[in-house]
């Protein structure tokens, strides 16, 4: 399962009238906003026509529920879904089977959370689940803060897809990525996803500013001051402007870690982007906590000088 996954979720969840008493819809709220917030998006189905519902008082909608969807729509994890049925929904059941009917388009990586009332109504169907019984749901007992994968750009296109159709923002950040290199070869494609849309993603990608490492580094550079610069443009320009991307690379004096960091989602990846042909190479992906998210990507703003900048350009 994705380190970010996709649900959809039916009025009735923040209906408080669909529980037995405020407090318990309050709770499975509580519990549901940890997640969604962390690790989810949510389709918002009928191309928006599934928040519109809540701008409405005709049903006592949970002061909770209202706020988790203020905060999902600040933070851009509201994914809007066009209509797969003629007509609006009448009723929850109905809303249950148009979040069904989106997983022909894309395939549901987590699921659609709902009341008992719905559940009834779709007893056989794996992806539907009680939001009071979701952890006997497989696709939620599935979720993890990490993933193995090998290292090929196949399981990487797979693990970053929700990440690349949605995320506003990436940055790339791995000390010696190299589009140039054969351990990059396969770069292009991961990038291209987050140009097939509207709008296209703002991409950053950080380096450092050296090749090897301990005493075999090299500072090419020195010799040639638009070195990196030529290698990136030779490598991706064609498949950046294919796809209408705009990516800006950073060259920076040093660091060590590497990471994916977006709007939506920061990632850990002990191994950066490069890919293998060796089918017995694993790599493990870790989500990273909110503040770690935010702490990378402040520690690659070129205003907060934890590294020295030694060069910034753009392929468009």
């Amino acid at each position: 399962m994705p380190l970010l996954a996709d649900y959809a979720i039916t009025p009735d969840v923040f209906d408080v009238t669909s529980y037995s008493h405020p407090d318990a819809c309050d709770a499975e709220l509580r519990n549901l906003k940890e997640v969604m917030l962390d690790e989810g998006l949510i389709r918002d189905l009928r191309a928006g026509e599934w928040r519109r519902l809540f701008m409405s008082d005709g049903r006592p909608w949970h002061r909770r529920g209202k706020e988790l969807l203020k905060k999902l729509a600040q933070q851009n994890r509201l994914v809007p879904f066009p209509p797969t049925a003629g007509s609006s929904p009448p009723d929850d059941s109905a809303w249950c089977q148009e979040a069904l009917g989106t997983h022909a388009i894309i395939p549901f990586t987590g699921g659609v959370i709902v009341r008992e009332p719905v559940k009834a109504a779709f007893p056989d169907e794996l992806l539907v689940a009680r939001i009071d019984r979701l952890a006997s749901a497989r696709w939620w007992a599935a979720r993890s803060p990490s993933v193995s994968l090998h290292r090929n750009v196949a399981e990487y296109l797979e693990q970053l897809a929700p990440v690349s159709r949605c995320a506003n923002s990436l940055m790339f950040i791995d000390p010696h990525l190299d589009p140039a290199r054969p351990g990059y070869r396969d770069f292009a494609q991961i990038l291209a996803p987050a140009g097939r849309r509207t709008p296209a993603a703002a991409i950053e990608i950080h380096r450092v500013c050296y090749e090897g490492s301990g005493p075999g580094r090299v500072f090419p550079m020195r010799a040639e001051a638009g070195y990196f610069e030529r290698r990136f443009r030779d490598a991706l320009q064609a498949s950046v402007r294919a796809v209408g991307l705009r990516v800006e690379v950073f060259v920076w004096d040093d660091f060590h870690d590497r990471h994916l960091i977006s709007n939506l989602i920061g990632i850990s990846l002990p191994n950066g982007f490069d890919t293998t042909a060796d089918p017995s190479s694993v790599t493990r992906w870790t989500r990273l906590g909110r503040e770690d998210r935010d702490d990378v990507q402040r520690e690659f703003d070129p205003a907060s000088n934890r590294h020295a900048l030694r060069q910034r350009f753009v392929i468009q």
